[in-house]
């Protein structure tokens, strides 16, 4: 049996549709990766598995127990990170990992000890008596995961932890997921950063327009594209009439193209690279560098949707 398993979920708002029929089956001691661009539905998607938000329809079931209202004792075995950090900037970091401590019903000497515990581990220990409006972002958002892991969760539920940090503190806290799921957490890890999932992620599922578009191991998804390859070419100056014109050659399955990068996906790179080259030529577009990659999750992620992941 999955430890979490979400069947038919659909979240709408008014005629918007943000969650499309999402099937989801997410096995313990997991760290799966839901991956997509904003406004995907990854987090209306993660408010629902919380109890945040009540879908439309559908059902979500964890542990066994399928969630609603009345059923709410699951949330002991969550731990949240959400993508706006949720602290207090006026209480010290300690004051506030007490604070979400004594919500998860803890006490006396084992919350202190939680406490030190939890502060220890996202590296903030020395930071105890500290006020978080004297943090840096990075700094706020390992208090924000010290918070949500003080109870030590069952699932631990990561929501965009790296936006907007410095390099440092992204790795500490990539560092500090695989020791959690080695001690024993299934992780959800939602993110729009390519290289995160692919380094963390034992499987992962694509979101797109609040649709699952695809799932499976980083191998598995490759695999779907397996005979396509990307030209990737630096060039300046591509005009609208050179893009349209690549668009339709026939055999290339996607174009994108953003700053001086122009990346084509196709499964005939070889025989329509000659064609592709003719007309940035003919166009007067200035051609400075050319590859030919391997699919990675990116090419994935273009080939699917047509577009890359930041757009």
């Amino acid at each position: 049996m999955p430890l979490i398993e979400i069947k038919d979920l659909i979240k709408r708002y008014d005629r918007n549709i943000a969650v499309d029929n999402i099937n989801l089956k997410i096995q313990e001691g997991e760290i799966f990766g839901l991956l997509g661009p904003n406004g995907a539905g990854k987090s209306t998607t993660i408010n629902m598995l919380c109890g945040l938000i009540n879908p439309t329809s559908g059902e979500i079931i964890i542990d066994g127990l399928k969630i609603s209202k009345k059923n709410t004792e699951y949330k002991r075995n969550l731990g949240l990170v959400p993508q706006q950090i949720a602290i207090y900037e006026s209480l010290s970091a300690e004051e506030n990992i007490q604070f979400f401590g004594k919500l998860a019903g803890l006490k006396g000497t084992l919350l202190k000890e939680r406490i030190t515990e939890s502060l220890e581990f996202v590296g903030l220990l020395d930071k105890r008596k500290s006020v978080p409006k004297s943090f840096s972002g990075g700094m706020k958002r390992r208090l924000n995961i010290a918070c949500a892991i003080m109870h030590h969760p069952k699932i631990i539920i990561m929501d965009e932890p790296t936006v907007g940090i410095d390099p440092q503190s992204r790795n500490h806290i990539l560092q500090a997921i695989k020791k959690l799921n080695s001690l024993g957490s299934t992780i959800i890890y939602t993110s729009h950063y390519m290289e995160e999932i692919q380094a963390l992620c034992s499987r992962i599922a694509i979101m797109d327009h609040g649709k699952l578009i695809a799932e499976g191991t980083t191998t598995e998804l490759k695999n779907q594209v397996s005979s396509d390859k990307k030209i990737k070419i630096n060039v300046r100056d591509v005009n609208y009439n050179s893009i349209e014109e690549i668009k339709a050659i026939s055999g290339v399955t996607a174009v994108d193209y953003s700053g001086n990068s122009l990346e084509i996906i196709t499964k005939l790179a070889q025989s329509l690279l000659q064609d592709i080259l003719f007309i940035l030529s003919k166009n007067q577009n200035t051609i400075i560098g050319l590859e030919l990659l391997e699919p990675n999750l990116e090419t994935v992620f273009l080939t699917l949707t047509g577009r890359k992941l930041r757009d």
